[in-house]
């Protein structure tokens, strides 16, 4: 194709067009997608029949009742997402000119940062720019990071361990920008009275005759690594990713577990429990990821400046 071929091209996509697309991949409907927009479904059936029409090119086709979007139209989509965040950072920089009096921030976190980080940087924003909207859920890193790549979150707070195979800011991330804003130490978390709980550091070879209590098979990789790496296989006896409960089974005596910070800081210390660090001074990693360019939208870089001064502090 020519360059004047795709100069116009590139004039005859507007806004409109690309946002309708971006829609229509989302919700999978014309109807939906019209709606979310607050337009009425002739009005952009019509829009994408005019499209068509001027550039020869078909953004949706029949699929039995209703519509899905054509090759060309996967392709627009495939791109709205950057477009969307790059209108979305100009539109927050002319704000930003004005004060920081309106935004929106739809974040994605993992368990322990919801009853730590999450509270805290909403209250930080709440305090300093009170027009900003949060919007949270509740995701591990693989589903947070998905999420930004979907466009259905602005900001992910994640993690990951060192050596991570299934790492999910490497490939899955590919595109997005992630930076990190620190490191969590883990901790081992023994019954009171247990032989290595006078130790200053706890050497994990220690605990290889000892029930573990642990996560489920997809979040246990980090523990098998370093138990790997003391020699030994753990024998676990019970399998739960509610760090509360671990901390309750442990009190009770029923085994030894190995926990971030983040995790034993989310709720009240109880009684019966001996919380030492490692003796390598294991640690896993605090990751901030976004769309790419996307912290340069006023509302996320707010929120980022927050999280980065919490992380700090910690």
């Amino acid at each position: 194709m020519s360059d004047a071929s795709i100069d116009a091209l590139a004039e005859s996509l507007d806004l409109l067009t690309v946002r309708l697309v971006r829609r229509i991949a989302e919700h999978g409907s014309l109807t939906a997608a019209a709606d979310s927009l607050g337009y009425s479904q002739p009005a952009v059936s019509q829009h994408l029949r005019r499209f068509e029409q001027r550039t020869g090119i078909a953004l949706v086709e029949r699929a039995g009742r209703g519509i899905r979007l054509t090759q060309s139209g996967r392709v627009l989509a495939r791109h709205a997402n950057a477009v969307a965040t790059a209108l979305e950072a100009a539109a927050g920089e002319l704000a930003e000119i004005r004060g920081l009096r309106a935004g929106r921030v739809r974040l994605a976190a993992f368990p322990s940062a919801s009853a730590t980080l999450v509270p805290k940087l909403i209250a930080g924003l709440a305090a300093r720019h009170p027009g900003v909207t949060v919007t949270y859920v509740e995701a591990e890193p693989p589903e947070a990071v998905a999420a930004v790549r979907a466009d259905r979150a602005d900001l992910a707070i994640t993690f990951s361990y060192p050596g991570d195979r299934d790492d999910p800011h490497t490939e899955r991330a590919r595109g997005l920008d992630v930076r990190s804003i620190g490191a969590e130490p883990m901790r081992v978390v023994l019954p009171d009275g247990h032989p290595a709980a006078g130790s200053d550091a706890v050497d994990l070879a220690a605990l290889a005759d000892d029930a573990w209590i642990a996560g489920c098979p997809s979040c246990r990789g980090h523990l098998l690594e370093l138990t790997d790496g003391a020699g030994f296989r753990p024998r676990i006896g019970f399998e739960t990713d509610n760090f509360v409960a671990v901390e309750s089974m442990v009190a009770q005596g029923l085994g030894v577990a190995l926990l971030p910070e983040l995790a034993l800081a989310a709720s009240p210390r109880r009684p019966g429990v001996v919380v030492r660090p490692t003796a390598g001074g294991d640690v896993r990693s605090l990751h901030l990821v976004t769309a790419r360019g996307g912290a340069r939208v006023p509302a996320v870089a707010a929120a980022v400046a927050v999280l980065e001064h919490l992380a700090a502090g910690r």
